[in-house]
């Protein structure tokens, strides 16, 4: 998954992170704005789970997620 990406259409993609990370409130996903880090820190924060389990879900999800392309329509493409 090209992050660089989807940072650059965060706001199409973020849909997909609530999608597998419901808790996650919509300011933190504005804050977390396409960084992987941040992400991966906010799941195990809000979640209360290790380290390496957030790591495993995200990079499961980013192999569930790797052929997304974003909308060449959207206004949110930078």
């Amino acid at each position: 998954m090209n992050w660089d990406i989807l940072k650059g259409n965060w706001k199409q993609f973020k849909g997909k992170v609530k999608e597998n990370w419901g808790d996650l409130t919509d300011d933190e996903l504005d804050m977390i704005a396409g960084q992987r880090d941040q992400l991966t820190g906010k799941i195990q924060e809000r979640y209360g789970i290790a380290k390496d389990e957030a790591e495993r879900q995200v990079r499961d999800w980013e192999a569930r997620n790797q052929d997304w392309v974003p909308d060449r329509d959207s206004p949110s493409r930078h």
